[in-house]
């Protein structure tokens, strides 16, 4: 079924690019700006764009480096910045016997490594954005035998969010609760929705209004959730309608949905095992559905829209890049590109182009429009963090420690490479003049520390 737009039946022409500017915008929270604060996943359309902040090109360990904080505990998630303050959430495990870690292994219908552990106290720590020192080090709350994770992910690895002194932490089945950051209190918590999520969580929520939505994609049930962000109350559960395959392992999914505006109207964007959904986020009723034609589960990446298409990635499985055209009707599949598709790390789109990097270190530059291949190179290492987009250039961040940066546009230039120490997992985050990245050893303050001073002529 085409879509009911006729502006949305063709990619856009010159004239035409207002208008779809108007039927096609990305949600972005109340009062959210680059400028000022980084509240979310990805930042603040959560989309990987930090333009105007004029970000640092070069540093390493000895350069450019303003603080360098350690982090205790396992985790993942990304930082997000508001009033001065850094907030990450962390997990403190405690490792599993050999016998639970052995009955764990013989449970499991994959021979994926796991980690075990018999304790984890989930926590939110405050970092001063100018000085790097912890200044909130908050217990929210813990799991006694929680569920074994895939060894590559963390039981803190969804990302919160930060809105007007509330910090909003979701840690998938193990609970979801919203903590105040002036007094430390937690205002609720609830951990009424269970899953077998068999690698652990993933999927970081969105802030809508006065709902904070989540997914629960596991080996067992698939539904989308809405809680009250003031009471933590469940305002509507919507379980997935589209077929799936007999085997529970294709099943699961761990990617973080976006709220767009489609011809006026919010759309809730949400990937997932074989199938994208759009959902009504007020009430949770599905609007349509799209297969992926293949096997797609255990997806990760979180969508980007833009020329009235959004950007999906399949994950595991076959795994590729679909362009979907977005509509209040059922939309329609533009493009698929099926080499080097990244299964964990989110695409960027800058101008007509989309950047995205392969699992094992494959970059790749595609006419976001047409699917047309610009440049493929390969970076090396291997990748889980999200790139990210900034005055022209394109960030990318390796497991390995190292940040290859490049020029943005239809010819691939190589303009930095920078290591850090330890591995860089999490998504980053952005200020203007600086960029924050989180390794699983500590969170650097990076940015240009030459300027303003005089050099010789």
């Amino acid at each position: 079924m085409r879509a009911t737009n006729p502006a949305l039946q063709t990619p856009p022409a010159p004239n035409s690019l207002f208008l779809l500017l108007l039927l096609t915008t990305v949600w972005c929270g109340p009062a959210w700006t680059q400028q000022s604060a980084w509240h979310q996943f990805r930042g603040p359309q959560g989309q990987g764009h930090a333009d105007g902040l004029d970000l640092p090109l070069r540093w390493s360990e000895q350069q450019n480096i303003t603080w360098r904080t350690a982090v205790p505990g396992r985790a993942w998630s990304s930082p997000v910045i508001a009033d001065g303050m850094l907030w990450v959430t962390t997990a403190i495990d405690v490792a599993a016997s050999k016998e639970e870690i052995e009955r764990q292994k013989a449970r499991r219908t994959d021979r994926q490594p796991i980690l075990v552990a018999s304790r984890v106290d989930f926590r939110a720590v405050g970092i001063d954005v100018g000085t790097g020192k912890i200044v909130h080090d908050h217990f929210l709350f813990s799991q006694k035998d929680p569920q074994a994770i895939h060894a590559l992910n963390s039981y803190a690895s969804p990302t919160p969010i930060i809105e007007s002194g509330k910090l909003y932490c979701h840690f998938g089945t193990f609970g979801t609760c919203r903590l105040d950051t002036a007094t430390g209190k937690l205002d609720w918590i609830n951990r009424k929705v269970q899953v077998k999520h068999e690698n652990g969580p993933g999927s970081t929520p969105v802030l809508w209004h006065d709902l904070l939505i989540t997914h629960y994609d596991g080996i067992d049930q698939q539904e989308v959730v809405a809680f009250d962000k003031h009471s933590g109350k469940i305002v509507w559960r919507t379980p997935r309608s589209g077929q799936l395959r007999d085997n529970p392992q294709f099943r699961k999914a761990y990617a973080t949905p976006l709220i767009i505006k489609v011809a006026g109207r919010d759309l809730l964007i949400s990937p997932s095992a074989d199938w994208v959904y759009a959902y009504e986020p007020a009430s949770g009723k599905e609007i349509w559905k799209v297969a992926y034609g293949d096997l797609g589960f255990s997806n990760v990446p979180r969508p980007v829209v833009g020329h009235g298409l959004a950007f999906i990635c399949t994950s595991f499985g076959r795994s590729k890049v679909l362009a979907v055209r977005l509509a209040l009707g059922k939309p329609e599949i533009v493009w698929e590109y099926r080499r080097q598709a990244p299964r964990m790390s989110s695409p960027v789109l800058v101008g007509n182009e989309l950047y995205f990097v392969s699992d094992n270190g494959i970059a790749t530059c595609l006419d976001a429009r047409s699917g047309k291949t610009h440049w493929v190179k390969r970076l090396g290492g291997n990748y889980s963090a999200s790139p990210l987009a900034a005055d022209g250039r394109v960030y990318f961040f390796s497991r390995e420690g190292v940040t290859t940066v490049v020029k943005a546009g239809p010819r691939f230039g190589k303009l930095a490479e920078n290591r850090l120490e330890g591995q860089l997992m999490a998504s980053p985050a952005a200020l203007p003049g600086v960029l924050f990245l989180r390794t699983d050893q500590a969170i650097y303050r990076i940015e240009d520390r030459t300027r303003g001073k005089k050099t010789s002529p």
